[in-house]
């Protein structure tokens, strides 16, 4: 029994950043509920940026600012309280940047949780730039929460695999099953096309060795998670495409949420952001754990 409570141990506090926005309230009642199976704590920060912006303002501007926030973080006190009454609640009010601020609360192990932002139409797909900012340097898990909408439970949690490297962000999506009493679904994709250029090459299939190495990774998270989560029904598939992404993405129309490992990938947008991570934040259907590779969220082998 200790064993398996170990196993199920996802980091320290839960931390969302709540600003009043509907984008950032469902962020907030999704990180609730989150703490709450986790039976941990749920920090809500709301930064006012006063410190960047102080050679600017008025000290009734900066007091205004204040107790804007002391406001908004009574209002999500008290939803969150009439719905988790059980639930431990840290409330931070800070004059920083929000990224820096969520970092900071989150510490060495915590998960942060931020909205999806948009200004509507197409525009309402891409990442705002707080959850762009906190994904590209993340160090300690980060959700990206779509939608502006209760979430739909579909079932199950899926986990993007790439190679072995990604057995700590699979071990991460098994706590996850575990902890909504869900099934895993494990799913490598690999590409069958090269783009060079503007012309799009197709790739000779590589026969069976090529298929023998794909299987061979994912087959080979897939029996460690089986080992380490015995009672977790698992399931993995692998799957050849056009487009990664695009085949991630249709696939988390039926997930309850997506748990992908951040690449470490210097000169994109960051340490922790590449192509297909990125994308992946932005067109999910379903929420998004970024696990980074190098953090402590992702080597975690307890």
């Amino acid at each position: 029994m200790e064993r398996t409570t170990a196993r199920l141990d996802l980091g320290g506090v839960v931390v969302v950043g709540v600003d009043g926005s509907p984008p950032a309230r469902t962020a907030m009642m999704w990180a609730a509920a989150e703490a709450a199976l986790r039976g941990g704590t749920l920090c809500l920060v709301h930064a006012t940026d006063t410190n960047a912006q102080a050679p600017l303002l008025s000290q009734a501007e900066i007091r205004r600012s204040r107790q804007a926030g002391r406001d908004t973080l009574d209002r999500a006190t008290r939803e969150i309280k009439d719905r988790y009454p059980e639930l431990t609640l840290i409330e931070e009010l800070t004059e920083g940047a929000a990224p820096e601020s969520l970092r900071r609360a989150a510490a060495l192990s915590g998960t942060v949780v931020v909205g999806h932002r948009g200004l509507g139409g197409f525009s309402s797909l891409l990442l705002g730039s707080v959850g762009l900012e906190v994904a590209a340097a993340a160090t300690t898990p980060v959700v990206v929460v779509r939608g502006t909408g209760e979430p739909i439970e579909a079932g199950v949690v899926l986990a993007a695999v790439r190679d072995d490297n990604d057995m700590g962000c699979a071990r991460v999506a098994a706590r996850e099953a575990v902890l909504r009493k869900v099934p895993l679904r494990l799913l490598h994709v690999w590409s069958i096309g090269l783009s060079i250029g503007s012309r799009a090459v197709r790739r000779r299939d590589c026969g069976e060795e090529s298929a023998r190495e794909h299987v061979h990774a994912l087959t080979s998270v897939s029996d460690q998670v089986r080992e380490e989560f015995p009672d977790l029904i698992v399931h993995a598939d692998g799957q050849k495409s056009h487009s990664v992404p695009g085949a991630l993405v249709d696939a988390s129309h039926h997930a309850d949420l997506l748990v992908i490992g951040g690449r470490r990938s210097p000169g994109y947008l960051g340490p922790t952001l590449g192509r297909i991570t990125l994308s992946l934040l932005q067109h999910a259907h379903c929420p998004v754990e970024l696990i980074p590779r190098q953090g402590p969220g992702h080597g975690s082998t307890s």
